[in-house]
């Protein structure tokens, strides 16, 4: 009884960020990888995986693995569903109660793209629902969130990348967080790119900086998936 009275105690805490939170201070990472492979002329699959640190190379944070169908409307408009697994620690030290928030995440969003000038504009709305379980206590939240991305195209090989993402409540207090976020970076191939940039995170009484380190591979394996002539 003490144990589910104290772990549901943490639950609720936790999930609010506050400006004593140990950690603040610290320059974290952000380790990442996306991918979009195209299965046929209209679905594609998104596949994701994150490591996140609160200092640059040590001192878990995060785990968020992603994936999701994704249904091309247009080259312009994409319609995605999908599930996300996510374990995170919340706290900074180690210690004697070190108990991780597993989350369940559904997902559904919608992403329209356009381009004015030399810009490419993208923006992403998504509906999220959590399933949250601290050590056998169980909650389930809601969240909508919107991104504007922009994409600035240097040369070939090099590109500017920014955006601004707003997290919704759809209970409790309505503000979540804001990510704002910019970063250099560098065609490999025609179809992956690498990102280094930096990522300032901020909730209702914190703010937190994150170095953010991506790599995107988006093959089309569409061909691999097409019925043969006899």
């Amino acid at each position: 009884m003490i144990k589910n009275l104290t772990a549901l105690f943490l639950l609720f805490g936790l999930l609010t960020v506050n400006a004593q939170q140990p950690g603040e201070d610290e320059l974290g990472a952000w380790y990442m990888y996306f991918g979009t492979n195209k299965v046929s002329k209209r679905l594609s699959v998104h596949t994701e995986a994150q490591f996140r640190l609160y200092e640059t190379t040590s001192n878990f944070n995060q785990l968020l693995l992603r994936t999701g169908l994704n249904y091309h409307i247009s080259p312009e408009a994409i319609a995605t569903a999908g599930y996300g697994y996510i374990d995170t620690d919340n706290t900074f030290y180690d210690g004697d109660f070190d108990i991780n928030l597993i989350e369940h995440r559904i997902f559904e969003q919608f992403i329209l793209k356009n381009k004015v000038w030399e810009l490419l504009f993208e923006h992403r709305y998504r509906l999220e629902q959590r399933f949250l379980d601290l050590d056998g206590v169980k909650d389930t939240q809601h969240r909508a969130r919107y991104r504007i991305q922009m994409t600035l195209p240097l040369t070939d090989t090099f590109f500017l990348n920014f955006y601004d993402e707003l997290f919704i409540n759809l209970q409790d207090d309505l503000f979540g967080q804001n990510r704002l976020y910019g970063a250099v970076g560098v065609n490999i191939t025609e179809n992956s790119n690498i990102q280094i940039g930096y990522l300032r995170n901020q909730f209702s009484n914190a703010v937190y900086d994150r170095l953010q380190f991506a790599v995107f591979y988006n093959p089309d394996l569409s061909s691999l998936f097409k019925k043969k002539k006899p």
